[in-house]
């Protein structure tokens, strides 16, 4: 249990917590970045491995409840009305996968951040991309195997799946749900890789446990702000996090080369 120790005195284990209400009240909010502010805000106190550790239970508790807060029923109708994006993501994710050994680490970041930058600006001055609500599956497929190129290179998928979403118009409650349910499902993809890697063992599980709690506490509050946002004041607010996701991938390609 030794590594369970290295967080540090209280103070420590009480900024984690800070952090993981801090996370989850961003994802209550507007559905996404719960990992981004997770490993931003450990990595200031722990190893990066121990940090990675730490948000895998915290991220697959929340998504859980993200994807199922109006029942199973209305999960499962959005997973058969994005099945397209989905499937196109997951192929595409597979097979990018495969490309990671051969790139420089700063690549994706580079090419990622200025686009999603660049979206979140254009829509924020009214002249962002739109698709069909209702149809448009070419676009659908595209996005969703940009998203699964992003996702298999650099496991970031959430900001081009935000874009996607956003640009078909998707009511603010099925805009959480969808997000809920695809990034729960990576969320488990993430528990079964980490506990065969050795990232997710009997020393770092603690932590991981430790953080649900917290984490629970701030989606919670986050679902509460969001509930009073009508649809406007949830885009605005979600495209806002979204420019500062852009810049932070850029941040990190930057600091990469």
């Amino acid at each position: 249990m030794e590594m369970f120790f290295d967080i540090g005195p209280l103070w420590g284990w009480s900024l984690a917590f800070v952090v993981a209400i801090c996370a989850g009240l961003v994802k209550g909010v507007v559905g996404f970045a719960m990992p981004t502010v997770l490993i931003a805000g450990l990595s200031t106190m722990m190893p990066p491995d121990l940090a990675l550790a730490g948000l895998i239970l915290p991220t697959l508790a929340t998504n859980l409840w993200q994807a199922l807060r109006q029942g199973i029923g209305a999960a499962l109708a959005s997973v058969a009305r994005f099945r397209v994006f989905l499937l196109a993501g997951g192929a595409v994710m597979v097979l990018a996968a495969q490309a990671v050994p051969r790139l420089p680490p700063a690549a994706m970041f580079l090419f990622i951040g200025p686009l999603i930058t660049a979206y979140a600006l254009s829509t924020l001055m009214g002249r962002g991309l739109r698709l069909s609500p209702e149809g448009g599956l070419r676009g659908e497929a595209g996005m969703g195997a940009l998203a699964g190129l992003f996702g298999g290179l650099s496991g970031i998928w959430g900001p081009p799946t935000v874009a996607m979403l956003m640009a078909r118009g998707t009511e603010k409650r099925e805009q959480m749900r969808v997000q809920g349910v695809i990034y729960g499902l990576g969320a488990v993809l993430l528990l079964v890789s980490h506990l065969g890697s050795g990232v997710l063992r009997t020393e770092t599980l603690p932590l991981s446990l430790g953080l649900v709690p917290p984490a629970l506490l701030g989606i919670g509050l986050g679902f509460w702000l969001q509930d009073k946002f009508d649809q406007e004041t949830f885009r605005k607010v979600t495209l806002w996090v979204l420019l500062i996701a852009g810049i932070n991938l850029i941040r990190r390609g930057v600091l990469m080369l």
